[in-house]
């Protein structure tokens, strides 16, 4: 597995295989406007027919989600992807270099029908990703079309890295649903947008911001862009307990997030011994999960280094804690 979260192996081919019928359920159910969880390398999604606005709306009232925040289009390929959006060189470059995998682009929409209004939250431009789990191309593949899928939690809640904690929060509203084993990246996608020749970071994620410039260079600002990036509402990812960020040690009745350093004993939860950011990003939300499923008064949460991945996970605990909009 690499960073990129894609899931690779000899018995790929044999898995799906064996999981035919269940793909093509799912494939059955988009078509009929019908909501299903599917796997990502990311988090579970809450799939339905990107062109089908009576679906996207099942998706907004399933998830409790305003209206305003745009959905990403997952697509089987690069050439379905650019058949929706208007690609330039440098999306066409990030797209070789990262896809199938967790970066999604912002680019002007080329088919309005292929991506509804509501959708795109009634923007000109459309957010698109190659998801890298085989499961999920392979429903995308038998579909045949765009399938938009938030992460498949009550909106402002922690994204579901787990079959079973996408089943607990959106299950009972779906026609299918796919158990793609936990999610090997464990945050939601890099987001970028790419309009007008420059390429702005509008959400960190696994694609980190110096495998970015590595690819088209120096990113330009992000500010009038983030409206056209899911995830970016100030109290987001959020457990039902409050949030403390960059916490030394936790006071009475809190529960603690800690990072490296060995900590461990009762309502302590490592997000990585070994202080790994990645196995950090991987454990995040269920972490979250795990501890608010504690009761506690707060969640403390240890000090995350920036650099790397660790600007996607403070991104997002800065969210859970309400700092940011």
């Amino acid at each position: 597995m690499g960073v990129d979260g894609r899931n690779r192996g000899e018995g790929e081919g044999e898995l799906l295989a064996d999981r035919q019928a269940e793909i093509d359920a799912a494939a059955r159910a988009l078509r009929a406007g019908e909501l299903v969880i599917l796997p990502t390398e990311t988090v579970y999604g809450l799939g339905a027919d990107a062109a089908n606005p009576a679906a996207v709306t099942a998706i907004f009232e399933a998830k409790g989600r305003p209206r305003f925040n745009p959905l990403i289009a997952h697509v089987a390929d690069l050439a379905t992807a650019a058949c929706i959006a208007r690609l330039d060189d440098r999306a066409w470059a990030l797209a070789r270099e990262f896809w199938p995998g967790p970066l999604t682009i912002v680019a002007p929409i080329q088919d309005t029908a292929a991506v509804c209004d509501l959708a795109r939250a009634g923007l000109d431009t459309v957010a698109i990703r190659v998801p890298g789990h085989p499961l999920s191309r392979a429903v995308l593949e038998a579909f045949g079309g765009a399938v938009v899928a938030p992460s498949a939690n009550r909106s402002g809640r922690p994204s579901p890295t787990t079959f079973a904690d996408a089943m607990a929060e959106t299950g009972d509203k779906t026609a299918a649903a796919l158990d793609g084993g936990p999610c090997a990246v464990g945050l939601e996608s890099t987001v970028v947008s790419v309009i007008d020749g420059q390429v702005r970071l509008l959400r960190p994620g696994a694609v980190t911001r110096v495998q970015l410039q590595q690819i088209v260079g120096p990113l330009a600002e992000a500010e009038d862009d983030a409206k056209r990036s899911p995830g970016r509402l100030a109290l987001h990812y959020a457990p039902d307990a409050p949030v403390r960020i960059n916490a030394r040690a936790p006071k009475p009745g809190e529960a603690f997030l800690a990072f490296g350093g060995g900590a461990s004993g009762e309502g302590v939860f490592n997000l990585s011994p070994t202080g790994d950011l990645a196995e950090a990003a991987a454990n995040l939300f269920a972490y979250l999960r795990a501890a608010d499923r504690t009761h506690p008064s707060a969640i403390a949460v240890a000090p995350i280094p920036e650099d790397g991945l660790g600007e996607a996970i403070n991104d997002r605990l800065r969210r859970a804690a309400g700092y940011i909009g």
